[in-house]
């Protein structure tokens, strides 16, 4: 495998996860007997770039086909954080009725419908058909494809261009970083804007967030290596914020290298200096990550057994990508964990793949009463228990296993 940006050959293992179906293959109760697919999820560090990354072993559009069960909107907290997120936009940049906002990702229309709220047009680009069909109920039209330089010129040549270009969560999931760039280049107006929202490797690293590696992401970003592959589009970073969503965040906003409107902020040097002090770009500081993610596995393999052999009841909350990373390196199945509750339908009557977990809607989480549930989307949790307090009416306790075993 050779570096999908530098093209350095790769041989530094960062951890290897084993074998693993992909994260959102949710089964049906007819498809349990039934061979699944495994994958392996073995991750690796550039020894030239520093860029995290996984190989396409499946490829892009296979996963974000028109069976996606990952729906923005089911999440209260993410809908406050695109609300925020359009109004610190517009304060900043003063969009009108004659500017266009382009989200890459757009998802059901989660983020925006806010901008369309405004009298602000909108166009998404998203290439799971079925939450594009839940953003056009929402009045926002969508594009159904995935987008690069190919997409970004038919858009031109139809006379679209973006003012703000715009992509939450999807800078990590394109198996080819340098087109997916290279398209935001050819998109962008003259005196336009980018911003870009992904999880920052170094919390990952930092907090044991092993979890949050899976097919979907290819890539696992710092923000001198995500510098890097902008400056070769032609693009430059211009701003930078550190956010709490997803465990830990970058926002970074780019223009073209040309445009010498924007001047570069103190936070970009101060960015790239507190990544260097950590050691992001020494081969050491990615070295222990594979046995921490071993000392999470053993925590809670040895709490749920615990709890088995009390006679204890342990469900889970939020049928996550991460959730499924997290059961199946540990090897999690469902004698272990009766049933995971989510609040999305379109997961519901499935079970998660490989552990075979059922999910329900949060009826059963009342009546089945059990003494611990396990928040597998760790960055919801506060989100989450407050959701879900009158557990504490039953003696319930909350329990979430990143960066380490916790019971509240």
């Amino acid at each position: 495998m050779n570096c999908r940006f530098c093209k350095t050959e790769l041989s530094n293992v960062f951890i290897d996860l084993g074998n693993s179906p992909a994260s959102n293959s949710f089964l049906t109760k007819e498809a349990l007997d039934e061979p699944e697919t495994f994958y392996p999820l073995k991750v690796y560090t550039c020894p030239e770039c520093f860029l995290v990354q996984v190989d396409e072993y499946k490829k892009s559009d296979a996963i974000f086909d028109s069976n996606y069960v990952y729906f923005s909107s089911y999440s209260t907290s993410w809908l406050a954080h695109a609300r925020a997120y359009v109004e610190k936009m517009q304060e900043r940049f003063h969009y009108t009725t004659g500017s266009l906002v382009v989200e890459i990702a757009s998802n059901d229309g989660y983020l925006l419908q806010y901008f369309k709220e405004k009298n602000i047009p909108v166009l998404g680009v998203e290439p799971t058909a079925n939450t594009a069909a839940a953003a056009s109920e929402k009045g926002v039209p969508s594009v159904v494809d995935f987008f690069g330089v190919r997409l970004a010129r038919r858009l031109v040549a139809e006379g679209r261009k973006a003012d703000l270009l715009l992509g939450n969560n999807v800078l990590a999931h394109v198996p080819d970083i340098v087109d997916f760039v290279g398209g935001m280049k050819i998109l962008l107006k003259e005196n336009g804007v980018i911003t870009m929202e992904f999880p920052h490797l170094m919390q990952l690293v930092d907090n044991n967030q092993f979890d949050t590696i899976y097919h979907e992401h290819f890539s696992y970003l710092s923000f001198y290596t995500v510098k890097k592959i902008f400056e070769a589009a032609g693009l430059e970073l211009f701003d930078v914020e550190e956010l709490p969503t997803h465990g830990g965040s970058l926002r970074i906003y780019a223009r073209h290298q040309e445009d010498h409107s924007r001047p570069v902020g103190a936070q970009v040097a101060a960015l790239l200096e507190k990544e260097r002090a950590k050691g992001l770009q020494g081969m050491p500081y990615y070295s222990d990550f594979q046995e921490r993610a071993f000392g999470i596995k053993q925590q809670l393999l040895l709490f749920l057994l615990e709890q088995k052999r009390s006679g204890k009841t342990v469900a889970a909350y939020g049928a996550a990508a991460k959730g499924n990373t997290l059961l199946n390196y540990c090897g999690i199945k469902n004698d272990l964990i009766d049933f995971v509750v989510d609040a999305n339908p379109h997961k519901q009557e499935k079970y998660l793949p490989a552990s075979h977990i059922p999910v329900v809607n949060e009826t059963q989480l009342k009546q089945a009463r059990p003494d611990f549930v396990l928040i597998l989307p760790w960055n919801l949790k506060e989100e989450i228990t407050k959701q879900l307090a009158y557990i504490k009416d039953w003696g319930g306790q909350f329990v979430t296993a990143i960066p380490s075993l916790q019971i509240t």
